[in-house]
């Protein structure tokens, strides 16, 4: 009796010392040799129990985890649950689904909590397959109807990239909390669709619930891939009014938009004004200033950060190495990558050599672009032969055009893009008959390129145009200001870029379907409909041909409009007739 008494107050004191002062795996440690030397064997469940929860609160490793838990006799669905949730918040998610499986066997009954937890490891894992018979498990016991066992489900179809299955359970939820509306509306972002995830904010308003941290980060990543950023700002004011300034991933999120659509200025002010600014702020504002042309600007801020003693990341370094390729500084480029190896210890990923291709084939050292990819510690893949393909078009290089087709070939046959640009070159180079043959390979093998669209956001809506579009009430008038907008650039000596219409320029072939390119229509709209001399922002969907981007640069000088078009390769920045890409992209 005394030895059973003296046990149990032996556990209780572990127990209370792993509550008291466990805060280090050191201490835990400790503790846990304290509990083996005093004869409370890990065959107590209870002890077991009590160290393992605290080990995973920790985050201690699961391999440290793992043993305890196999020495424990009979775990209870506690301790069970501890070990998913232990791995489903851990770098390698995979035995949580194992551990699940091993509770099925044991007829373990799960509980309120298994659920949630192995959900999230299944979305961390993208394993839909599995994220389904667990769905269906849930329904048959009965827990198909809790909250956050809902919410867990409508997070791994979004994350497993099943928006319409997340939308169509959240539809039939009669009881939904903020997690629910945030998990659908991160699923619509996360699955490239902003125009639904802005559709699904005004509903959650409209019902009432107040957004977080949480929501208008997705929020302001669907007006950054729209381009929206009047709804952006209004956000941003909103941020300011409730206190979510101070949000560091909120924070970083407004850098983001404000970078990715145009805004330099207004992101500069964002960085500035940050009580910290993280890593991932000094890389968003990097990458930012070199996508918008402003390349000189972005290693200055590198410098910057260096000077601040800051490490650092490799997305940091594809910033920098973009902004060199942008700026044609060849010899930078390749101190900076040097620099990154050397110093930092990153190893290039296929972005950063990327990069390098592109440095070489914008300046024109075609050949040595080439070398490079022969050279590369990694298997090129198609971005990498599509830029050097970019190039030899840029620098009439048809013989290297031809090496890094036949590879494009190979690896992603079916890519309309590819062919835009082959047959770009053949008509610069007048080569009709060859031209003719890539267009009747596209034919033979069904290729069809995207139509292009460009999305222009005015009075806190996001318009879409297309080729030659008419949808638009105002049609007439805007067709009517593509007239007028033609004759004043004749004026200004504009002569249409024919040159490779046939070749089939990124969206039409016809001659005349040159005014009608999605981005002029857009442009046309925005001069009828935007307040006088407000700038204009255009995001469109192909590359921006080079009749546009000539058009463009006059009426920035003919109207007196700033005017920037994100294409998708790039930012164009124009003003009084000159583009900050100079001309290249």
């Amino acid at each position: 009796m005394h030895a059973d008494h003296h046990a149990s107050s032996i556990l209780r004191k572990c127990v209370a010392l792993l509550h008291s002062c466990a805060t280090s795996i050191h201490k835990l440690k400790q503790i846990h040799a304290f509990s083996i030397r005093h004869g409370v064997l890990l065959n107590n469940p209870d002890m077991g129990k009590h160290l393992l929860f605290t080990l995973v609160s920790l985050s201690a490793p699961m391999s440290y985890a793992h043993n305890i838990f196999h020495q424990i006799n009979n775990p209870n669905i506690f301790t069970w649950n501890t070990m998913i949730r232990g791995y489903a918040e851990s770098e390698n998610p995979k035995p949580a689904t194992d551990i699940h499986r091993s509770m099925r066997l044991f007829a373990v009954e799960p509980d309120t909590h298994t659920y949630p937890f192995l959900l999230k490891a299944i979305a961390k894992l993208i394993a839909v397959r599995e994220g389904e018979e667990v769905h269906s498990v849930t329904v048959k016991n009965g827990f198909g109807s809790l909250v956050f066992v809902q919410n867990g489900l409508v997070h791994m179809y979004a994350a497993c990239g099943r928006a319409e299955s997340a939308h169509k359970l959240f539809d039939e939820m009669s009881d939904r909390n903020l997690v629910t509306w945030n998990s659908v509306i991160n699923g619509f972002v996360l699955n490239g669709r902003p125009n639904e995830t802005l559709t699904l904010y005004r509903e959650m308003v409209e019902e009432g619930m107040e957004p977080d941290g949480f929501t208008l980060v997705s929020l302001l990543t669907a007006c950054a891939e729209l381009g929206a950023s009047a709804l952006g700002k209004r956000v941003h004011s909103y941020m300011f009014k409730v206190g979510f300034a101070e949000n560091l991933h909120a924070a970083n999120a407004l850098l983001d938009l404000y970078a990715k659509t145009g805004n330099i200025i207004e992101a500069q002010k964002v960085f500035n004004e940050m009580k910290e600014n993280s890593v991932v702020s000094w890389t968003t504002l990097i990458v930012g200033l070199a996508m918008n042309g402003f390349g000189v600007e972005a290693i200055n801020l590198f410098k910057e950060l260096e000077r601040k003693k800051l490490t650092p990341s490799e997305i940091t370094f594809v910033g920098v190495l973009y902004a060199c390729s942008h700026c044609g500084m060849v010899d930078e480029g390749f101190t900076y990558l040097r620099r990154m190896k050397e110093e930092f210890g990153i190893v290039p990923r296929i972005e950063h050599h990327g990069c390098m291709v592109d440095l070489l084939g914008r300046s024109g050292l075609v050949q040595q672009a080439y070398e490079y990819i022969m050279n590369m510690p990694l298997q090129p893949n198609a971005v990498i032969w599509r830029t050097l393909l970019g190039a030899c078009t840029m620098h009439k290089c048809s013989d290297l055009a031809e090496v890094a087709r036949a590879q494009l070939i190979q690896l992603e046959p079916k890519h309309s893009g590819d062919y835009v640009l082959l047959s770009n070159l053949y008509a610069s180079e007048r080569r009709w008959l060859d031209v003719s043959k890539v267009r009747n390979t596209m034919l033979q093998q069904g290729i069809q390129k995207s139509p292009g669209h460009s999305l222009v956001e005015l009075g806190n809506q996001v318009y879409q145009f297309t080729m030659g579009d008419t949808s638009h009430p105002q049609s007439e008038y805007i067709y009517l200001k593509l007239v007028e907008i033609t004759k004043l650039l004749r004026l200004e000596g504009y002569v249409p870029h024919v040159a490779n219409v046939l070749a089939d320029i990124e969206e039409e072939e016809k001659e005349t379907a040159l005014s009608f390119h999605s981005e002029k229509i857009a442009i046309a709209f925005m001069l009828i409909n935007a307040p006088s001399g407000a700038p204009i922002t255009v995001v469109k969907n192909l590359r921006v041909c080079a009749d546009c981007h000539l058009a463009i640069k006059l009426i920035s000088k003919v109207y007196k409009r700033e005017i920037v078009v994100r294409d998708r390769s790039r930012f164009h920045h124009f003003k009084d007739g000159y583009c900050t890409c100079k001309d290249y992209w």
